[in-house]
């Protein structure tokens, strides 16, 4: 028989499934509505649309690595109890598997792959949110590939709640999964500086200074030291005009400070050092390479891969839950509700 599109309606009214699932189930039980709804709920699908509302912050990243190509992804949970769960472990361990196996071009595509039980994955994760009482949530995924002349590095943090791939040419086996933790810790959003957009750069540069003039009022009501305000954020404003005009700058400062010029030659190259790393924070705070290496601070990341005769080709990096509005504790409060009204009845 011909399904109505109210019949559909009132079915996803009634059990939160989508249309393509409402329409489905209507079609193989010509239109009992209750077998309808029946269906649904064997399949999981019902109870697990009557979650796709709730807020899915928690969760893992997961990182697989198949030849030249290697898959970084974040399934979300509401819980980070339910993160640790056997189910939802193998689920974030195959999703990453199978997408660095079949490169999909986007979500869609990527729920779209099918598993080894027959099942696409996007229906796997309506089983898993029916089955763990919780939503689950394939969020987002990152593919990073790599030529034979060079190496992944791949490194999990806190438990999988941060997700890191580089790509490193040169230098010996343990250096792509070092950079890694590097880049786990320090979390740049980009390689290299030159890859921040003027814009960010400015107004970056704007709100760091603002914060450290607020913080120079405090230190001034306590006595402690005033913090250094830096004129710039990041090397794309050091022009060889400002450069130039600094290191006059400092030249006057060392003859009225009575430095015998046959000397200043000594002096200069370390001011302007200090003066590069005070006025490039904004690089330092986003970019791989202008960040102090977490190993060894005397040098950049960039010179530290030098040093290794190596150098950086990309990254990607993955934290749970970045960006996500949370709402807070909101499955908490579900089931506290729920407690209580167990306990009243």
């Amino acid at each position: 028989m011909a399904i109505t599109a109210a019949q559909v309606k009132e079915l996803r009214e009634k059990t939160g499934a989508g249309i393509m699932d409402a329409k489905k189930a209507l079609v193989e039980v010509d239109g009992d509505m209750d077998k309808a709804i029946d269906l649904l709920r064997e399949k999981g699908i019902a109870k697990a649309a009557k979650k796709a509302d709730r807020v899915a912050a928690e969760g893992l990243t997961g990182v697989y690595v198949d030849g030249n190509v290697a898959a970084l992804v974040e399934v979300n949970s509401e819980t980070d109890f339910v993160a640790k769960n056997d189910q939802f472990v193998a689920l974030v361990n195959e999703t990453a598997e199978l997408i660095a196996k079949n490169k999909p071009a986007d979500n869609d595509a990527a729920l779209a792959i099918v598993t080894s039980t027959g099942k696409t994955l996007g229906e796997a994760y309506v089983e898993a949110t029916s089955t763990i009482g919780e939503k689950i949530a394939f969020r987002r995924f990152q593919l990073v590939e790599k030529n034979d002349d060079q190496n992944f590095g791949a490194y999990q943090h806190n438990g999988g709640r941060i997700g890191v791939i580089t790509v490193i040419e040169g230098g010996d086996e343990s250096l792509p999964k070092a950079v890694a933790m590097h880049v786990a810790a320090m979390s740049p959003s980009v390689l290299s500086a030159e890859e921040l957009d003027h814009d960010f750069i400015v107004s970056e540069t704007t709100a760091l200074i603002s914060r450290i003039e607020i913080e120079n009022e405090d230190r001034k009501r306590t006595g402690k030291a005033f913090l250094h305000v830096p004129q710039y954020g990041s090397a794309a404003q050091l022009t060889d005009d400002v450069l130039a005009k600094v290191e006059a700058e400092f030249k006057e400062e060392l003859k009225a400070e009575g430095k015998p010029e046959k000397i200043w030659d000594k002096i200069l190259p370390g001011k302007m050092a200090k003066f590069f790393v005070d006025n490039t924070q904004i690089d330092q705070e986003n970019a791989l390479l202008s960040q102090l290496y977490v190993m060894d601070d005397s040098k950049t990341v960039a010179k530290f891969l030098e040093s290794k005769d190596a150098k950086a080709i990309t990254f990607a990096r993955f934290e749970v839950g970045e960006g996500i509005e949370k709402a807070a504790n909101n499955f908490e409060a579900e089931v506290q509700a729920t407690m209580a009204a167990a306990l009243e009845n």
